[in-house]
């Protein structure tokens, strides 16, 4: 039999709202608060979601296990999958000794602090993203960050804020096609759409990082590198996002920002000398190499060979052939007992009659990007000289070190599935679409609150789509523009997501500060969220935003 999801189980639309705002209370109050652990926290969270779930919102035990059980293992595959195998490359170029080049050669291409932040953390994570993402770009340039000097909460944070702009077409433009499915609207014309608002917002990231680790004065000083990183991102993302489709907008636009960057600090350096301030936490200094070693190209190629075999298996493992080939290999679906087709939306968070909600949990190991950078880890570590009884201790090893942040992945994302089977999150978005002519505004903190929620721009896309493109047809907006808002709004949730906080902290070794890091970036997103809402009901309503509408 199915369950029909209702909004208001109490008879009173605020008070319910409270009520479903209570998990959410639980969970990012204990994380801020900085005196409970994380995992501790993921279950404190799913506890409040749980007991909202069956006793206010009267779900069923059966299909509030289901949701429960198909979270945590979503949470262990694919995301868990790509930290483990991302963190393993990372613990055997630690190993290796190669960072103390790979500092050398950036130090070379880019010595000044704020140059390396732009070109790693926003040209490099955005190409990162476009070819990945869940998590693989706060990963990998957090990874990279501290070992050039960096605090390890700050290279968290400034990782975060970083990886927002690429977000909506991350991972081959997979929220705007998803969007497409649960929606019907255009992928082609959202994702026009979104090439729209977030070129502005390209553009701004990149002042905006140097200045929340370097200050206003800081970033003043490196302004050329960061108008060159925006321009040379925002542009193409503009282009090929409306000329081609959303699917190689991240990796085309982030390539260019690498090359610009690079090609510009040939010619330019700062000149104020600004240096990062010395931190007994961030991580132990690297040995300095002697000019003979670390200034050979052979040398230089040796520390950069990991990260560009890396780059090369996920951008084979992103192309379409090969992961048809590899799921042909074998791509097996569970449905989930309880859960599978048990649940079913209702409007107006959804059409009339709508299809029961499927909780099918796709085993595509083949496919999977952590099964990508699992392949590139093994190569590059014999590359790098490892036998194999060492890179299966080395393994072993990140296994343990990460075991936590395993458990609190699962736990985070049980907790949001247990609120999106339970309809409990549609409650606190039918409160922001019930917002009138400000509702281009506030739908756009939707997408926002969506992300932050879910950890994941698809998931967004998935739960609150629908309500999207009901609400702006009663109120007489474009579809495709709060289609867009959706995804829009929803990158700037990305930092604060504790999907993100826990992927970005494992990656940095600064486990236990994931209050710290929420702290720090909750202001940042919620700032750019609320920019991104204004230009939205810019574009609703006041001439010549409005020009910009896709038809």
């Amino acid at each position: 039999m199915t369950w029909l999801q209702q909004y208001d189980p109490v008879g009173s639309q605020w008070l319910s709202t409270l009520i479903a705002a209570f998990p959410v209370i639980v969970l990012l109050g204990a994380i801020a608060s900085g005196r409970v652990k994380i995992h501790m926290a993921a279950v404190l969270g799913l506890v409040a979601a749980s007991v909202v779930a069956l006793f206010v919102y009267k779900m069923p035990v059966a299909a509030w296990a289901g949701a429960g059980v198909y979270g945590a293992l979503f949470g262990l595959f694919p995301i868990g999958w790509i930290i483990l195998n991302v963190l393993f490359l990372y613990q055997l170029t630690v190993k290796a000794g190669l960072f103390a080049v790979l500092r050398d050669s950036l130090a070379r291409v880019a010595p000044d602090p704020r140059v390396q932040l732009i070109l790693i953390a926003f040209c490099f994570g955005a190409f990162i993203e476009g070819v990945a993402g869940f998590g693989a770009p706060v990963a990998i340039t957090g990874a990279i960050l501290i070992q050039l000097g960096f605090n390890p909460v700050t290279a968290s944070c400034l990782a975060l804020i970083a990886n927002t702009a690429p977000v909506a077409f991350g991972s081959l433009g997979i929220p705007i096609t998803t969007l497409e499915q649960v929606t019907g609207l255009d992928a082609l014309k959202v994702s026009k759409m979104v090439g729209r608002q977030l070129p502005f917002f390209s553009l701004i990231i990149p002042f905006w990082v140097v200045g929340a680790l370097a200050g206003w004065r800081g970033m003043l000083a490196v302004w050329p590198a960061a108008l060159t990183a925006g321009l040379a991102f925002s542009i193409p993302q503009f282009l090929v996002s409306n000329f081609h489709g959303p699917w190689l907008v991240d990796t085309i636009a982030g390539a260019c920002s690498i090359g610009a960057v690079v090609l510009l600090c040939r010619f330019w350096k700062p000149t104020d000398g600004w240096k990062l301030p010395a931190d007994p936490s961030s991580a132990a200094p690297l040995p300095a190499s002697s000019p003979a070693v670390s200034g050979t190209t052979a040398s230089v190629f040796q520390a950069w060979m990991p990260w560009l075999i890396l780059t090369a298996f996920l951008l084979a493992w992103g192309t379409p052939a090969v992961k048809s080939r590899l799921d042909a290999v074998y791509n097996g679906k569970v449905a989930m007992p309880g859960l599978h087709n048990a649940v079913q939306r209702t409007p107006p968070v959804s059409p009339a009659n709508p299809k029961p909600e499927a909780a099918e949990f796709k085993l595509n190991i083949p496919s999977a990007t952590g099964t990508g950078l699992l392949c590139a880890s093994i190569v590059a570590g014999f590359a790098m000289g490892f036998r194999p009884a060492a890179l299966f201790n080395t393994y072993l090893e990140t296994i343990w070190q990460i075991r936590f942040s395993l458990i609190t992945v699962a736990g985070m994302l049980a907790l949001g599935n247990i609120t999106k089977y339970g309809g409990i999150d549609a409650t606190l978005g039918l409160a922001l679409a019930g917002t009138g002519s400000l509702y281009p505004f506030f739908g756009t903190l939707l997408g926002w609150l969506g992300v932050a929620l879910t950890g994941s721009d698809t998931a967004s896309n998935v739960l609150f789509g629908s309500l999207q493109k009901i609400t702006s047809e009663q109120l007489g907006l474009s579809p495709i523009l709060m289609g867009a808002a959706n995804s829009s709004g929803g990158v700037m949730g990305k930092m604060i997501d504790a999907q993100s906080i826990v992927v970005a902290s494992t990656a940095t070794r600064c486990f236990g500060q994931e209050g710290a890091i929420l702290r720090r970036v909750f202001w940042h997103s919620l700032v750019l969220a609320s920019l991104v809402g204004l230009l939205v009901y810019l574009q609703a309503y006041v001439p010549p935003f409005t020009e910009m509408v896709v038809k």
